[in-house]
């Protein structure tokens, strides 16, 4: 490689937590603008690697470099002064702001020692009438969809001129549309010679948006391939260091009597919906975000009210006004933003399986914390959740452990229909492969499964039937025969989320 060509490069960097070695002696280098994948399961070291870059936190050694210059921040508004700047996984944007101030926060536009409102807010009209983003700049961040506020970031982050731009699983939260107008955005970053370091879990989009790919595994540089000379197989087995036979392990069982059933189910976002999925069933929900699918799944497990239908469980018709009382009724929900609804995560795993369970391990005013202990270490081991102990914090555990403890706690609860709102979100795949045979295994112990996934793959790969959303509707039905003989293809899928 030249040395013009290398716009970013790190050498032997290091970082420890605790007797914890998150990085060891990795190193990196990144072409003048090129897709630079970054790949590794959970825990591989990626992001810890991108937080020193962008001064998040301090590198133990080693040594970086940026446009052929020796390069440390103090923090991420000195990195994009710098002119690298890093989109997180994780969003966490001020409610009260409005668009146009979080785009423009650390750089505002000032008329002395004022605040230029109306030329900020005009300026942030500019560029989100050039992304397509239909709002106006006073609209506030809280006012937003997941989705919505990652856009923002990515609008934020091409507007303020860097020269390198970090995206850490930037799609996790768009739909298929929202995905092609990002990846064509940053064909005209590189176009202009802005180079992204792309972080993700999703095959696919590596093998069509990046020109290289990195691997970590254990803290640890694996190697660098060019995407052209490299299969998906092969890269399978540099991040996980064995080959994975099947990411999308369905196993077909036994499909048995009906379990839960909704009839003329509206309410905010969807409308007039009915279906039913009966034990040992995966029923998959499709179509774009803000479809309904997660709408739908909100008022089944009591989280929003309906407006009108109705909902049986086992035959027998149910209301649930809350949370609780789904629960107690055996409905459960893995909420896809597990940080923010699924975990406390400076609490243990221990309270987190046992937080919804306590009721039932109750003996007069006392919780029986022997039993407790025996039970979540007992599932914890079942579902192979990685962690010394089970005392360990959520904020301590990868993504794919987290996602396995939530999924332990409502394992607890011996529910009859389990809702899966995007299961493996930005989980890497050999977690993915994990969490997709344990849904096998709940489904063949004859549980009910509501699985909503933004990954027509993950849909068609691990579903008996798929209800296919298109704005708020049911706008058709496929079932696994159609999908194994190949009479319905993911192009005619995806055309049934778009509406025709």
């Amino acid at each position: 490689m030249a040395q013009d060509d290398t716009i970013f490069k790190c050498d032997n960097i290091t970082k420890t937590f605790g007797g914890t070695k998150a990085l060891r002696g990795v190193r990196l280098d990144v072409k003048k603008g090129e897709v630079h994948a970054l790949m590794g399961e959970n825990g591989a070291g990626k992001s810890t690697l991108m937080n020193c870059v962008i001064g998040l936190i301090k590198a133990d050694s080693g040594t970086m470099e940026f446009e052929g210059q020796p390069y440390s921040v103090r923090g991420p508004v000195e990195a994009m002064e710098k002119g690298i700047y890093m989109i997180h996984q994780e969003l966490h944007p001020e409610p009260h702001l409005s668009i146009a101030e979080s785009i423009f926060l650390h750089r505002e536009n000032m008329r002395g020692i004022f605040l230029n409102k109306s030329a900020q807010n005009a300026r942030t009209a500019e560029i989100l009438k050039k992304f397509n983003f239909n709002y106006s700049p006073r609209t506030l961040m809280k006012e937003l969809t997941l989705a919505q506020v990652q856009m923002v970031e990515i609008i934020k982050a091409v507007s303020s001129d860097a020269r390198m731009i970090i995206m850490d699983e930037p799609t996790s939260s768009l739909d298929a549309n929202e995905t092609e107008h990002l990846f064509n955005t940053i064909k005209e970053l590189q176009a202009k010679g802005v180079s992204v370091i792309y972080i993700s879990h999703r095959m696919d989009e590596i093998f069509e948006i990046a020109d290289r790919v990195s691997v970590f595994r254990d803290g640890q540089y694996i190697g660098t391939k060019l995407i052209s000379e490299i299969t998906k197989s092969e890269l399978i087995t540099m991040m996980v260091g064995r080959t994975v036979e099947a990411v999308f392990p369905k196993v077909d069982v036994p499909i048995g009597d009906e379990v839960f059933r909704v009839e003329g189910l509206s309410g905010k976002g969807f409308r007039d919906i009915s279906f039913c999925v009966h034990a040992g069933e995966i029923l998959g929900l499709s179509g774009l975000v803000g479809s309904g699918r997660s709408e739908t799944a909100r008022a089944i497990f009591g989280l929003d009210r309906p407006e009108s239908g109705s909902m049986y469980l086992n035959g027998e018709k149910i209301t649930n006004k809350n949370t609780r009382q789904a629960i107690r009724k055996g409905i459960c929900m893995v909420n896809e933003d597990r940080k923010n609804y699924g975990l406390c995560l400076l609490r243990s795993i221990r309270e987190n399986v046992s937080l919804p369970n306590l009721e039932s391990r109750q003996k007069g005013l006392f919780i029986q914390q022997g039993r407790e202990k025996r039970e979540v270490k007992d599932v914890a081991e079942k579902l192979r959740v990685k962690a010394g102990s089970i005392e360990h914090t959520g904020f301590s555990l990868s993504g794919g452990n987290q996602q396995k403890v939530v999924l332990a706690k409502w394992i607890m609860a011996s529910p009859k229909l389990m809702i899966l709102d995007e299961p493996t979100r930005g989980v890497d795949v050999g977690a993915k492969s994990e969490i997709h045979t344990m849904m096998c295994e709940f489904a063949a112990k004859g549980m009910a499964i509501l699985m909503i996934s933004s990954e027509i793959e993950e849909i068609m790969g691990m579903s008996d039937r798929i209800l296919i959303y298109h704005e708020g509707r049911i706008n058709g039905e496929v079932s696994r025969e159609e999908i194994v003989n190949g009479t319905m293809s993911q192009k005619e899928i995806l055309a049934k989320e778009f509406g025709q």
